[in-house]
């Protein structure tokens, strides 16, 4: 049964990036955590209120544009080349380099993948898809505790991040073994992403488990 459901959330991977328009998700082997979706160009636009971010210049904006499109068509060697050339124009945007991450970790170099994510988190440290990234490089290299801390930065910074709070459930759940937390998460996720049929059924099973453990717990009390 656990097995199955190892193997499930694995293959669910690809319905909850379609979902978020991801690029594409990070590991090799085993389950693969959700990925953060390609950065698009109208997150570097100046937000409402007094703080705006700076307007990327245009040609830098077409390479970014031609990069994410690429990307998301699974063309990782393509991408990889235009957002090279777009952070040398302009490097101050952390999105290209978390792009460069997911690329990595596609390409199963850690190294550069944690480099990217380096730059990107020094740009920003509170950059929700970077911590995210990281803490799926930490996961996939065994560091539970480290990637459950870059996880929950990552919600305690944006709360409606939801591909962090997919990532908590899947931690919490099949490395950790806390249900009720994994559950938890899980329940976020569905309300932040509206309906994902798989995670239903992992929230239905988790709260007949956390049910099952509640009420053994009560007998041997």
């Amino acid at each position: 049964m656990w097995l199955q459901r190892f193997t499930d959330k694995s293959r669910s991977v690809g319905c909850v990036l379609a979902l978020l328009i991801a690029a594409g998700c990070g590991g090799t082997g085993g389950i693969r955590d959700a990925g953060a979706p390609a950065e698009r160009a109208d997150s570097a636009e100046p937000t409402d209120g007094d703080t705006a971010a700076p307007v990327i210049p245009a040609r830098a904006m077409t390479l970014f544009e031609q990069a994410t499109a690429v990307m998301a068509s699974g063309d990782f060697v393509d991408a990889e080349l235009r957002l090279k050339e777009f952070v040398l124009l302009y490097p101050d945007y952390p999105g290209a380099f978390v792009n460069l991450a997911i690329i990595h970790a596609h390409n199963g170099d850690d190294e550069s993948t944690r480099a990217a994510l380096d730059q990107a988190l020094a740009l920003d440290a509170d950059y929700a898809p970077a911590l995210n990234q990281l803490g799926m490089l930490l996961r996939r290299n065994g560091n539970f505790l480290e990637a459950e801390a870059a996880y929950l930065k990552a919600v305690t910074d944006s709360p409606d991040y939801a591909l962090a709070h997919y990532n908590l459930g899947v931690l919490n759940e099949l490395y950790l073994q806390r249900l009720e937390t994994a559950l938890q998460h899980f329940e976020t996720y569905q309300t932040l992403v509206g309906e994902d049929k798989q995670v239903e059924k992992w929230i239905a099973d988790l709260r007949r488990r956390v049910a099952a453990n509640q009420r053994t717990a009560n007998v041997a009390d």
